[in-house]
């Protein structure tokens, strides 16, 4: 099969990156070998990650530090998600560029620390959906609510965890800069965590307590860029309706309109799955001819081919799988 280069961007899950730095170097050493074979392929990627443990840990560790003594201060929440970018993008520009050096890839690696913009009158201020850190039983987070008064919900079957709000990305601050990395050819890890939440007011743009679900600001900054493909990399290597029950069923190819069916039936779980639906339903709207996959990290290259994960786009209905050919043109990203 002839492949013509696309323009990717990646949206790769905090979740999959482990729970501490030595996890993360190894988990992010397995996840660059593969984002390095699609580098090979010769397509154009751009890295999101998500940083929902990440930012958690370090939230609870700054507050536990500032609160053991007079030696550390008090660390703001938007400066949690500024470390977790950090060290995050770190291990990401070390794991790929040495996958990429391996291939004979003379691509540069490098990370921005990115701020994106949110309203602050945004109803998720009111409505925290957003899942951060380690996972907790019930009673361990009832306890930890009533010493904190951090609000705690189940998540997905898996335990109990802290959330925060989640707002929509209205803007991508380092946008122009981004695009002139990418044009430049180097291999771009942008809007990490979704971004730093930022809100601009009569002092300037600050930081705000929230966490930008990294699917959507993938979404956004994917149609930016003007990108072929948006690749969500999650824990599954499909979507599924009825989840966890009897008559639970994989989606091959998947509509919009049959998406929002979905949604108004409850079928995706709020801060997990759904905002991934929304952000690939954002997307292939935005632009003409373009398709969202959600995978895992393990089928990426499958589902690129057409092998393996859910594929959403504009018009056409649930199916089996028919493997695509990748031949869309390549955009001037100065071109809107």
């Amino acid at each position: 099969m002839n492949r013509k280069r696309k323009r990717i961007v990646i949206a790769l899950g905090g979740n999959a990156l482990g729970n501490t730095a030595e996890e993360q170097i190894e988990h992010v050493r397995i996840a660059s070998e593969i984002i390095a074979e699609l580098a090979a392929e010769g397509h154009e990627l751009i890295i999101g990650h998500g940083n929902g443990p990440q930012i958690g840990i370090i939230n609870s560790a700054m507050n536990y530090a500032s609160t053991s003594g007079p030696c550390t201060p008090y660390m703001p929440f938007p400066e949690c998600g500024a470390m977790s970018q950090g060290f995050i993008g770190y291990h990401l520009q070390q794991g790929l560029q040495q996958s990429l050096l391996k291939r004979k890839l003379g691509k540069t690696v490098v990370s921005v620390v990115t701020q994106v913009l949110v309203d602050p009158k945004d109803p998720a201020f009111q409505n925290p959906v957003k899942p951060i850190g380690n996972f907790f039983s019930e009673q361990e987070a009832k306890e930890l609510e009533q010493k904190t008064g951090y609000v705690f919900r189940e998540d997905a079957g898996r335990g109990y965890r802290r959330v925060v709000a989640s707002p929509a990305p209205q803007q991508i601050v380092e946008l122009g800069a981004i695009r002139k990395m990418v044009q430049s050819g180097l291999l771009v890890i942008a809007v990490g965590g979704g971004g730093i939440p930022v809100v601009e007011d009569e002092r300037g743009i600050h930081g705000i307590d929230a966490v930008i679900d990294k699917d959507k600001s993938c979404s956004k900054l994917a149609q930016e860029l003007k990108a072929d493909m948006l690749l969500i990399l999650t824990a599954v290597d499909q979507v599924y309706i009825h989840f966890h029950t009897s008559e639970q069923k994989a989606l091959n190819e998947v509509s919009v309109p049959d998406i929002r069916r979905y949604i108004a039936q409850g079928e995706f779980a709020a801060g997990s799955m759904l905002p991934k639906m929304e952000a690939c339903v954002d997307f292939v709207e935005a632009l003409p001819n373009r398709t969202a996959i959600i995978t895992s990290l393990e089928r990426a290259a499958d589902a690129l081919h057409g092998k393996a994960g859910t594929r959403i786009c504009s018009e056409k209905t649930e199916s089996d799988y028919v493997p695509f050919e990748v031949d869309s043109e390549m955009y001037d990203i100065n071109n809107n």
